[in-house]
């Protein structure tokens, strides 16, 4: 399997996500405002989390580390940066929901959950200044899309080496030879 360019994945999901320079900017400027809350829009995701049947075999025993570690990763959705290795820790995230089999529109889900509990926080802070709330509310679902895109990416890739392991077994073909005919076919393009 070929590496992972996180610069290039990162600068992919900035664009899908409309994610901008400026967002990221205002979040870096404005991001220590909101952290104070995130214990708070924590609490409401896992809250929100629970009344969802097919959620409990996931949240089952578990509910005060995955609320420690989502807020974590909120922080650092907040404090940034944005680059390389925020892409590679976000695919990582992706690839521990891969592991625990968490359905892959739980991701999608989740992210709207999240951004539900954010908004009234946002208005709260900004509730005197209508264009900050605005361009805050632009930039959070901007990096949260960005997050999505990323931890999607780990489904795919995990999807892919999936299909590829029962390819191999199923012919026989041995990784390396497989490996050798995927080179010699990009190398003719």
């Amino acid at each position: 399997m070929s590496e992972i360019d996180y610069a290039a994945l990162a600068e992919h999901g900035k664009g899908y996500a409309g994610f901008t320079a400026e967002d990221e900017a205002l979040l870096l400027a404005e991001g220590a405002k909101v952290v104070p809350y995130l214990g708070q829009v924590t609490d409401g995701f896992y809250n929100d989390l629970a009344k969802i049947p097919a959620a409990q075999p996931f949240l089952e025993g578990r509910l005060e580390s995955l609320k420690k570690t989502h807020q974590a990763w909120l922080e650092r959705v907040f404090t940034g940066s944005y680059d390389a290795d925020f892409a590679q820790f976000m695919h990582h995230v992706g690839e521990v929901h891969v592991r625990v089999k968490l359905p892959v529109e739980f991701m999608s889900s989740g992210t709207v959950l999240i951004n539900s509990h954010l908004v009234p926080v946002l208005a709260e802070l900004y509730a005197d200044d209508a264009a900050k709330l605005g361009k805050m509310m632009r930039a959070v679902n901007s990096v949260t899309g960005f997050c999505l895109i990323i931890m999607q990416e780990s489904y795919q890739t995990s999807l892919l080496a999936e299909e590829l392991e029962r390819f191999l077994a199923i012919t026989g073909m041995s990784r390396a030879l497989f490996d050798n005919l995927a080179s010699a076919y990009r190398d003719t393009d």
